[in-house]
């Protein structure tokens, strides 16, 4: 093996064995494939669904619009939910309500801690051949013990808790992303830092990170719908926990204000991104005052919302009596009459999370002319293997999500056990290209640490596998000391050669 690597061209993918790890089989929770749409009961009498009712009247006179809310399940859809015991007799009426998708959210230990004493059969397996077991006591003890060490406080949906295979919660990989379980934390490598990508040092104004020259990171909340365990943010994002203490930020329009001051005041600035926390927690009038304040901005010809609220809570886009999706597609839509481009940018990291009420949100959203973009970050045990990186990106296109970032985990602290070394991806990428369509092709990226920003995982300028040291140079992020600097990445040290 050649001990140290240098980039000898525009790009180099390294190739290694193929990974041996497949998508588990877990055939209750397999998204349904049917006509999107089919047999849902409205509020609109006959009109198919998603269809405003001007279109359908065919009448000369003017009419409002009136986006169909879905008030029962089609007849041929899954019910998965009702697999999780809590919710065997939760209606589809309810499941789809996104008022009731919150006030049923797990939250807390204490909630955490009674919903698996409830879902969690009396032994699972303990490893993924199942030949040993561990009693629910057990299990619940390691994740409790787990959440005690974590940098993130426990948030989760229905919808993503009703995807999860509860016979073998060790080993599903959405209970891997959002559970943590004290037995497979292992220790940070000393480079990691909370704040891995500096996002503080380079906001001029708190909750706007400002990095590259012509796009800024607007931050006007700190809560999401569901926390994720390696969370880049971990040091705003979410309540505090044992370990952390948050940078917490709050929604105020004050903070706000100077936000958009910064933003109208830097000419070179073209591209928001408005994230959080998540977007999903912005309520419909101030996702539409935010959207207003960019749109009439001269100088920001770009914007997007990013949230994951599609791949854990996506009901919310078929309930119209919530009003987010109203807004968000009048953002839209008023942004393109200001020739102005608006995406929603989400994050699905396995396909286990995609299921029919997904797949119809996300047909909702591209019958309205609302992009999405898809950003998965790459997780150890989670989706480092070719077959499920393969499935998620050809269910994403299929669903016409658009398949844009792949992530190397960042070094983030108490992740440790879900970072992968640089050669996964860089495997990944070289394998999988070629077996979809070009532009559904995400780019497979490392978001430098010390704040250099996305680079392409393949460019590095070094890279030695038995040190775990990758290099990179960023040429077009400067300021604040960044010119001619060399950003390192390292792989976690449990999966360096002996």
């Amino acid at each position: 093996m050649v001990s140290l690597l240098s980039r000898q061209g525009p790009s180099v993918c390294l190739r290694a064995p193929a990974l041996a790890r497949t998508v588990t089989a877990v055939p209750h929770r397999q998204a349904q494939v049917a006509d999107v749409g089919k047999g849902l009961e409205t509020t609109t009498s006959s009109i198919p669904l998603f269809m405003n009712r001007k279109s359908a009247a065919q009448s000369t006179t003017p009419a409002p619009i009136v986006r169909p809310v879905a008030t029962a399940l089609p007849q041929d859809r899954d019910e998965f939910w009702r697999e999780v015991p809590v919710w065997e007799n939760v209606s589809a009426k309810d499941f789809l309500s996104y008022r009731w998708s919150v006030a049923n959210t797990v939250q807390g230990t204490a909630k955490l801690f009674k919903f698996l004493q409830a879902v969690v059969p009396e032994e699972v397996p303990l490893n993924e051949l199942g030949t040993q077991m561990q009693s629910r006591d057990e299990f619940i003890a390691d994740v409790m013990e787990g959440l005690a060490a974590a940098t993130m406080a426990i948030r989760m949906t229905p919808y993503i808790l009703s995807r999860v295979n509860w016979e073998n919660p060790r080993h599903d990989p959405i209970v891997r992303q959002f559970l943590p379980l004290k037995s497979v934390l292992i220790p940070d490598h000393p480079k990691l830092a909370l704040d891995s990508l500096h996002e503080e040092a380079d906001s001029p104004v708190k909750g706007l990170v400002h990095r590259y020259s012509d796009k800024a990171l607007f931050l006007p909340t700190s809560v999401c719908p569901t926390y994720c365990m390696f969370c880049t943010r971990s040091y705003a994002v979410g309540a505090d926990t044992d370990t952390v203490t948050k940078a917490s930020l709050k929604p105020t329009r004050r903070r706000w204000e100077e936000a958009f001051a910064y933003i109208e005041n830097t000419p070179a600035l073209q591209d928001i991104v408005v994230s959080g926390g998540d977007s999903y927690y912005l309520q419909p009038d101030q996702l539409r005052m935010i959207g207003d304040r960019l749109i009439g901005m001269p100088n920001i010809k770009r914007f997007r919302f990013a949230s994951k609220g599609l791949a854990v809570a996506p009901s919310r886009i078929l309930d119209e009596s919530d009003g987010w999706v109203n807004a968000l597609i009048d953002i839209s839509n008023k942004a393109k009459k200001a020739g102005k481009a608006v995406a929603w940018h989400t994050h699905f990291n396995h396909p286990n999370e995609i299921s029919w009420i997904s797949k119809d949100a996300s047909q909702k959203l591209f019958e309205e002319g609302v992009m999405v973009r898809n950003q998965t970050v790459l997780l150890r045990g989670v989706n480092d293997d070719v077959v499920t990186m393969s499935k998620l990106i050809r269910d994403l296109a299929d669903n016409k999500v658009f398949p844009y970032y792949v992530y190397q985990c960042d070094m983030v602290e108490r992740v440790e056990h879900l970072r992968t070394p640089l050669q996964t991806i860089l495997d990944l990428e070289t394998r999988i290209r070629g077996s979809i369509a070009g532009f559904m092709m995400p780019q497979f990226v490392v978001d430098l640490p010390a704040g250099g920003g996305k680079r392409l995982a393949c460019s590095y300028e070094s890279y030695d596998p038995k040190t775990g040291l990758s290099t990179y140079m960023a040429p077009a992020v400067t300021g604040r000391d960044k010119e001619n600097k060399v950003y390192e990445y390292y792989d976690p040290i449990d999966t360096l050669p002996n």
